[in-house]
């Protein structure tokens, strides 16, 4: 487990790393930058770069943490990537059903097999479940998330690359929105978060304005501190209702 920087969660849990890129949101994955980073300062977990790396040994660190967490799952990954085998897939949620003291967040830009995996599977009650969308290609990836089951489904829509016109948000509890941070980032319109933030309050889900990344408001590239978190003057970070 690690303290995480992502403001939506406190920590993250990864026995599974490294991934391959499917989308347009995946251009300047900020996982395989890291992995590198971490390989360089000579972690053993990440002797293997990006390639993707089960890690049996972590499957069990949830149950060491006394104090109630609120998890992201595979932050360095995506849990339902094609090459990890559903009976991988059953052990982690074996974890998170036998810790319930915590709140675990699984995010993936596989919607679909997600969706598949539970068609014979139950969700437990302390995972939130979500599914990228970056552009309206992806919108399709809401369709597979909308009839499971969970506690909590949310959306991050991060990076966000273009308008993504109208949404259904129809059994969604949570949007996230972020800009693109690094040297290659592509800019984010207000307009665009706008039209996302109003879509949530007018259909009943919580909105969560993460950054703006590289890109400000006023289109102008500098740090992502620099940036900030501001929308029209102030904070917008919602929590779903559990």
């Amino acid at each position: 487990m690690s303290k995480s920087s992502i403001e939506w969660t406190e920590m993250s849990w990864n026995p599974i790393t490294g991934c391959d890129k499917v989308s347009d949101g995946c251009k300047n994955c900020y996982a395989e930058i890291m992995s590198l980073r971490l390989k360089g300062m000579g972690q053993q977990k990440y002797k293997n770069e990006f390639k993707l790396t089960l890690h049996e040994n972590v499957l069990t660190e949830p149950y060491k943490w006394k104090k109630p967490h609120t998890v992201f799952v595979c932050s360095m990954s995506d849990l339902f990537h094609e090459k990890v085998p559903f009976e991988y897939i059953d052990k982690v949620f074996h974890t998170i059903e036998q810790t319930p003291h915590h709140q675990y967040q699984v995010l993936t830009k596989r919607a679909e097999r997600m969706n598949l995996y539970f068609q014979s599977r139950h969700i437990p009650k302390n995972a939130w479940l979500g599914v990228t969308v970056e552009n309206k290609k992806s919108k399709e990836r809401i369709e597979f998330l909308r009839p499971l089951q969970a506690s909590v489904l949310f959306l991050s829509c991060e990076p966000l690359l273009e308008d993504l016109g109208d949404l259904d948000l129809t059994n969604i509890d949570w949007v996230i929105v972020g800009g693109e941070s690094g040297s290659r980032a592509r800019p984010m319109k207000e307009i665009w978060v706008l039209s996302i933030k109003e879509q949530s309050e007018t259909q009943g889900a919580a909105f969560f304005f993460k950054q703006w990344g590289t890109w400000g408001s006023d289109g102008v590239k500098r740090s992502k501190h620099s940036n900030g978190k501001l929308l029209k003057g102030k904070v917008y970070q919602e929590l779903p209702i559990k």
